[in-house]
């Protein structure tokens, strides 16, 4: 590879062209063009112009010929050499031959280096490297006296303008309300969830800060009543609060089969408290039950709130899910209290408007409560998602996915006449309407955690049942119409997926193909249906537990609340024995 600072009659191309006539004569006149591509030829030389194409700049010395014959401005002496080349060699002796010598070759070096320059500096141009961090960008440039990249200076200049002040404000916005990565390390539904919160976060420190204004006279504020009385009924409202903790605790299992549900009602039993604390005034004596009813709301929207966080950590982290929903709650509040005071101040004394203003701000926050569950998509199996995971597996060949699942699932199960869909009487085009049906049936006669006592009869069904079930954590059987599965000391949540989707299979058996209950002990034989149902359940459980994985779903086990008893199949067994 050639050096850079080879000079230029030694590195370039020699071409001959007419000398210009533009040019006075007896001087030298360097033309830099844009860049170009470096070739060699084997052409001599033609003495009266001289051209060097160099890469990057391409500079020519037009050096017009000498002497007295006028031959087209050529010289035919001293083979077609110009006067500046017969002077060199002619008169040797004098001193300025060799000073303009070092003067072209220290000219030459110096535009090489140039040239250099230029060519680096257009592929830096060519090849930014840019520093970017959240919406700050600041461009790298190479420094080769420390060979690193370093920050452009001139990036620099944009933190006075307007558009980077908005830019670092939104930057530190993101730091402080979003988890780090977002939105790839949390699910696609995080952000309609929060956005929802927001709101009804906002609308509930409104109608708290009305409600406590009509609270603190109850108590005994205000009024000229004596302090310590309002001081033990607070005493007395936090001890009860206390207690109610604890109590509510032994439901915790509940919360997780259905966080959507519970969730609801605890921002109706929230929205109730505070519509009783504006008439607190009236029956003051009904205090302390009224903040039990809002102690219990906020248990309620802890407990669930932790599960719906957990769901939305994409890259498990849970500890930051948690905390940015913190800070963005406390941001909530924030406006809310500084929106209610202005509220309260505008109402005054009257009561009517307080109580149309508590309405509207009820309705809009309930309304952004909907929502935000609406735009949940759970993806842990409880027995209703499960069930309809498995029945339209049956039905299609394939898992349905998870927003499909949980916009069909109703937030009140239990309660069927306050059944709210996710979205509404839409039918899906996914999940057919067998699948849907099945699934509700399911759920209303599925028994889990069943006493063995409760459904066998005789010594025989026992023997039977356990001789079946003996490879598995779990006993299923029908009684009385119920599906009834009776859990082994060892089962497990993936035992109880595994049972639930074995109940699933029976249903089918009994509505397509109509294969009807018998005794236990006939159809735990060959070719009875709880032998039939528990060969497919073997072969084609974990088919359909990777297809639902596949689709998004935490297939590792059910999400329940079985009733506390198990059974030991040894020491059954050897009781029947004896």
């Amino acid at each position: 590879m050639d050096c850079a600072c080879r000079p230029f009659f030694l590195w370039g191309t020699w071409m001959s062209t007419t000398p210009r006539t533009t040019s006075p004569p007896n001087t030298i006149t360097f033309t830099i063009s844009p860049p170009l591509i470096n070739s060699r030829s084997s052409t001599q030389p033609s003495p009266p112009r001289l051209k060097a194409t160099t890469s990057p700049f391409n500079f020519s010395l037009d050096l017009p010929s000498g002497g007295n014959n006028n031959h087209g401005g050529r010289n035919s002496n001293n083979n077609n050499k110009g006067w500046w080349w017969r002077r060199w060699w002619n008169d040797g002796s004098d001193s300025s031959n060799t000073f303009s010598l070092l003067f072209l070759l220290s000219s030459s070096i110096v535009l090489q280096l140039a040239s250099s320059a230029a060519a680096r500096t257009q592929q830096e141009e060519g090849e930014e490297v840019w520093e970017v961090k959240g919406s700050n960008w600041a461009r790298l440039v190479p420094d080769f006296s420390k060979d690193e990249f370093v920050v452009s200076p001139t990036s620099s200049w944009s933190l006075f303008s307007v558009n980077d002040l908005w830019s670092q404000c939104t930057t530190l916005f993101v730091r402080l309300m979003l988890p780090q990565g977002f939105p790839q390390s949390v699910t696609s539904d995080y952000l309609d969830y929060s956005l929802w919160r927001a709101v009804q976060g906002v609308a509930s420190q409104i109608s708290g800060v009305l409600a406590t204004q009509a609270l603190l006279y109850a108590v005994g504020l205000g009024k000229g009543a004596i302090p310590t009385a309002a001081a033990i009924n607070w005493v007395l409202k936090d001890g009860i609060g206390y207690l109610s903790k604890i109590v509510l605790s032994k439901y915790g299992r509940h919360f997780d089969v259905h966080p959507k549900g519970w969730r609801l009602f605890a921002d109706l039993l929230e929205n109730a408290a505070f519509g009783l604390e504006m008439l607190t005034p009236a029956f003051p004596h009904l205090f302390v039950f009224i903040e039990l009813l809002k102690v219990d709301a906020h248990n309620l929207q802890a407990a669930t709130r932790s599960c719906f966080y957990a769901g939305f950590a994409a890259q498990r982290n849970f500890a930051e899910v948690i905390a940015k929903g913190e800070a963005q709650g406390m941001v909530s509040k924030f406006i809310g209290i500084m929106l209610g005071i202005a509220l309260a101040n505008c109402i005054g004394s009257s009561t009517p408007l307080a109580l149309a203003s508590f309405s509207v701000v009820t309705w809009i926050h309930m309304f952004c409560n909907l929502k935000s569950y609406q735009s949940i998509q759970l993806r842990t199996l409880n027995p209703y998602r499960a069930s309809l995971v498995f029945s339209e597996y049956l039905l299609s060949g394939q898992a349905p996915p998870v927003k499909e699942i949980n916009d069909e699932e109703p937030l009140f199960p239990a309660v069927p006449f306050l059944n709210i869909y996710s979205k509404g009487n839409v039918q899906s085009i996914v999940l057919s309407s067998e699948a849907r049906n099945a699934a509700a049936e399911i759920e209303q006669r599925l028994q889990l955690g069943s006493k063995l006592s409760d459904v066998v009869n005789n010594k025989d069904e026992v023997l039977a049942l356990f001789n079946l079930y003996r490879d598995e954590g779990y006993i299923l059987t029908e009684h009385k119409g119920r599906f009834c599965v009776v859990l082994k000391e060892s089962s497990s949540p993936h035992d109880m997926l595994k049972s639930l989707f074995q109940v699933n299979y029976l249903y089918w058996l009994e509505r397509n193909a109509g294969i009807e209950a018998r005794s236990i002990s006939a159809d735990c034989r060959p070719e009875g249906r709880l032998q039939i149902s528990l060969e497919y359940a073997r072969r084609e459980f974990n088919h359909v537990k990777n297809d639902s994985v596949s689709m998004g779903w935490v297939a590792d086990g059910l999400i329940a609340r079985p009733s506390p008893i198990r059974v030991c199949p040894g020491n059954i067994a050897s009781s029947i024995a004896s």
